[in-house]
């Protein structure tokens, strides 16, 4: 079980971290990841991290204002949201890999969080 935190209202530009603690099973030895939906839009990648965190991958909307860690010993993934903006609206999900490297595409992730809700306001 994945389970994620942090989400909230924020100003433009202003920051939030995201948590996702993992129960039940550890990930330790799989890639993990973070995704959003937009009200009205597909779930999209947002970034993803290899299982020793020592490669990171991000969509091109946010590289370079967030940043994605993780915690092994805590079974926890992170991700760091700096500068937001209104478009980083959405729902973010947590999710873990089905293999060791990180990747973007859904279907490499085979079990997910429900989500938490990151609200930025103009």
């Amino acid at each position: 079980q994945l389970v994620e935190s942090g989400g909230g209202l924020v100003q433009a530009g202003g920051s939030l971290r995201l948590s996702c603690a993992a129960s039940g099973r550890t990930f330790v030895g799989y890639a993990m990841g973070w995704f959003r939906r937009a009200p009205g839009k597909e779930r999209e990648f947002v970034a993803s991290i290899n299982w020793s965190g020592v490669s990171t991958y991000y969509a091109d909307s946010v590289k370079g204002r967030f940043t994605i860690s993780r915690d092994n010993a805590k079974n926890t993934v992170y991700l760091q949201m700096n500068s937001l903006k209104p478009e980083d609206t959405a729902v973010y999900y947590c999710a873990a890999g089905r293999y060791g490297t990180g990747s973007s595409s859904l279907q490499d992730f085979g079990s997910w969080g429900q989500g938490t809700q990151v609200t930025v306001s103009s």
